[in-house]
């Protein structure tokens, strides 16, 4: 029996913002909305005024659209934008639609420079121009310079804002200069050493520097070694990086290979759970970029083309079953029993389709291993053929008291897990190949092999054998 010490003592160690699931409790929501109506700017500062940036952000997606933009002008400066990185894209958007361009300038302001690129970068090119304009000439350049490097680029990614050296400066004058200096991010972990023209010559990582003696000039310790990647290169490229080699943080260099900027780990883990989600959202033909905010007309759409490509092929299997269609007329069993035969390799191919289009995304499957992982699912595919030949077989013929049934629907699934499995490995490695997109493109493409596969190698083996029979 629990005793009243325990209530006690689980009640004072609840959080009294998120319930047991992680969510943000509906009183505490209700709580910051009766602050809002009631324009009380004192009491959501009470409420919402220490709390961290993520807290903030579901806060927002919790509270009612027009409230919303509304909470932070009454909040004002206490409002921390850091907290608009953490909304879906739609949610901030509307946001941003609704702020006056001054009160984003000032928010934007107070940021990282990566944070800022985040905010700024789906805005209308008007809008941006509008809200650089009323930042200062040092913020407005570094800004303009990020947003110019492609989407989804290390130079989108990365934070202006870094420690640089000349490597003749001793680590006396280096620690010297971190201590008085107030220009400084916020948070750091290396110390990067550059020429006059800012050339990238290496890096000191601040454990290093506090452990060395004050007179050792920083050239005697700097990494010149340390990886770096180019502004231009790939988000996908730099999360790999910092995962092959544990990284905290890499310095991002331009094309004369002078430093532009840093990527930290923190932003890489949101690269990681936005590529897995695309990823994810393309094996089932969502679009990328839906959110759980956006509308039924915005979600609709964008699922309307995928599923038009999906009715195609559709009536390309059907097609095929129209090829037999005097044989179903003579045997009901068969229109019984083709779909099964269809659906057990559509469930195979996309289990195949899984696995090649994360080893072809994390670059595991390449041209040398390419022949031993094809010729693996192969021999998947041939061994659980077998068996659920075996089953199906077995169960078809049990319930139709069909013994030749029970062994044409095995063969067929003997034949159809084969093409699974090679349409599930070979179909990404082909759309890989011409430089699309396996996750997006191969599901369809692998889904009519099956079904046509199927259908064709159920229907045409019963043909034969019930004509020869």
């Amino acid at each position: 029996m629990l005793n009243h010490a325990d209530s006690a003592a689980d009640a004072a160690t609840a959080d009294p913002l998120r319930d047991d699931d992680g969510a943000i409790r509906e009183t505490f929501v209700e709580q910051v909305g009766a602050a809002i109506e009631s324009a009380d700017a004192d009491a959501l500062r009470s409420l919402v005024g220490d709390l961290h940036e993520a807290d903030v952000g579901d806060l927002i997606e919790a509270l009612d659209p027009e409230l919303r933009p509304r909470l932070i002008r009454l909040m004002g400066a206490d409002f921390d934008f850091t907290a608009l990185v953490e909304v879906d894209d739609t949610v901030r958007e509307e946001i941003l639609d609704e702020l006056p361009p001054q009160a984003v300038a000032d928010g934007v302001r107070e940021l990282d420079s990566d944070d800022a690129v985040y905010i700024l970068e789906d805005l209308p090119a008007d809008e941006q121009a509008e809200i650089l304009e009323q930042l200062p000439s040092l913020d407005r350049v570094a800004l303009t310079r990020s947003l110019q490097y492609p989407e989804d680029s290390a130079g989108r990614r990365m934070q202006s804002e870094y420690v640089a050296v000349p490597p003749s400066w001793t680590v006396g004058h280096t620690i010297d200069y971190l201590r008085e200096n107030e220009e400084l991010p916020e948070r750091f972990f290396e110390i990067y050493v550059v020429d006059a023209d800012y050339r990238f010559l290496g890096a000191v990582a601040l454990d290093v520097l506090l452990r060395t003696r004050r007179p050792t000039r920083v050239a005697e310790l700097m990494d010149a070694g340390r990886r770096r990647v180019r502004a231009t290169a790939d988000q996908e490229e730099v999360a790999r990086l910092f995962e092959r080699y544990n990284l905290i943080a890499l310095p991002v260099v331009d094309d004369q290979d002078r430093l532009a900027g840093v990527v930290t780990v923190d932003d890489v883990v949101d690269v990681i759970e936005e590529e897995a989600e695309k990823d994810i959202k393309a094996l089932g033909g969502v679009a990328g970029d839906e959110e759980l905010s956006d509308s039924v007309w915005t979600i609709a759409r964008g699922r309307f083309n995928w599923l038009l490509v999906n009715l195609a092929t559709a009536f390309l299997a059907s097609a095929v079953l129209g090829l037999f269609e005097g044989e179903l007329q003579k045997m009901v069993a068969l229109a019984v029993l083709a779909p099964i035969v269809a659906s057990q390799g559509g469930n195979a191919a996309t289990q195949t389709m899984t696995v090649a289009v994360r080893a072809l995304a994390t670059r595991e499957l390449h041209d040398g291993n390419m022949a031993r992982i094809v010729l693996r699912e192969l021999l998947v595919g041939l061994l659980n053929g077998a068996a659920f030949a075996v089953i199906t077989g077995v169960a078809a013929a049990a319930w139709f008291r069909a013994p030749d049934l029970g062994l044409v629907i095995g063969l067929a699934m003997v034949c159809n897990l084969v093409a699974a499995a090679l349409g599930g490995i070979l179909v990404p490695l082909v759309v890989d190949r011409f430089r699309l997109d396996p996750a997006v493109s191969s599901g369809v493409f692998v889904t009519t092999i099956t079904d046509v596969v199927g259908f064709f190698s159920f229907l045409g083996i019963a043909t034969i054998w019930f004509g020869l029979h």
